[in-house]
């Protein structure tokens, strides 16, 4: 058996309103990402208090959290543009590192 090659790449993870899900997509298809997951329903306890999971009134009134992974150079743009959002809304960010096999599907 074979091992993998593994390659170092970033991923962010962003949790916030689901009302802002297309602002967040729309940010990261222009900085370039070739693709990114969305997963509903996100629970969890902050600053701003409980957020349950359930579906309280519609999509946009539970958190959501976007996940992406990129090469470095894409981190810098991303950060830029999300960093004034968070500062005027609830949610947070992380970065972190990552290795993935199949790199072609993250980099150009």
């Amino acid at each position: 058996m074979t091992s993998a090659q593994l390659h170092s790449l970033k991923k962010i993870e962003l949790v916030l309103e689901g009302a802002h899900r297309d602002f967040a997509t729309d940010l990261l298809e222009r900085a370039g990402v070739k693709g990114y997951t969305v997963l509903g329903g996100v629970s969890g306890k902050g600053s701003h208090g409980l957020y349950p999971s359930h579906l309280m009134f519609n999509e946009d009134d539970v958190l959501i959290m976007v996940v992406v992974v990129v090469p470095e150079e894409l981190v810098a743009p991303i950060l830029e543009g999300l960093t004034p959002f968070f500062d005027q809304h609830p949610g947070v960010m992380f970065v972190s590192d990552v290795q993935v096999s199949r790199l072609t599907k993250f980099t150009g």
